[in-house]
């Protein structure tokens, strides 16, 4: 069953994502009003050493008061690539350059609400360049071995569920 917009209206924007007003008619022919925010594209990057180790961020987020690991992540700015987005991310906020990347996956992490496409990218190699720019978004930086993942994704140290589809795929092609 096809829900289908009719159109949208602008009820605020900024220069990382619009909250629009859709006029949504439903397949039997009612409509509703439905907020939705359109997103720029999210680059995410990390790598997995020789020792299947991967390297995360352990981080507070203050809109949900949690900790928990996540791979570095930002923002695409118009006409970036999205690869090169991902790698530059990453060595912001890691003090890592990834080595030749990889896409892992796409996920859309609330796709009820917001078009948001997160786009996960890894490499098996990387250059240490110093500490971080952005050390702020983080408390810590550390490689942490992938078979301990499920664990971790289970015991609810990894919240945000595109950064746990991303660490269980790498964990499924690394470990198998």
């Amino acid at each position: 069953m096809r829900w289908n917009n009719l159109s949208e209206k602008p009820v605020y924007a900024n220069p990382w994502f619009r909250v629009n007003l859709a006029d949504v008619e439903l397949p039997d022919g009612r409509h509703l009003d439905h907020y939705l925010i359109r997103m720029r594209p999210v680059a995410v990057a990390t790598v997995v050493n020789e020792a299947n180790e991967v390297l995360l961020l352990w981080r507070h987020r203050f809109i949900t008061d949690t900790w928990g690991w996540e791979l570095a992540a930002g923002v695409v700015e118009d006409g970036e690539d999205i690869a090169a987005a991902a790698a530059r991310e990453m060595e912001e906020e890691t003090g890592w350059r990834p080595g030749p990347l990889h896409h892992l996956l796409t996920v859309e992490p609330s796709n009820g609400l917001t078009d948001a496409r997160h786009h996960v990218y890894w490499s098996e190699e990387g250059e240490y360049t110093g500490l971080p720019q952005d050390g702020f978004e983080s408390e810590r930086r550390e490689w942490v071995a992938l078979k301990l993942v499920p664990d971790m994704v289970a015991r609810g140290e990894v919240p945000a569920a595109g950064m746990a589809a991303a660490l269980l795929m790498l964990h499924h092609l690394r470990l198998g």
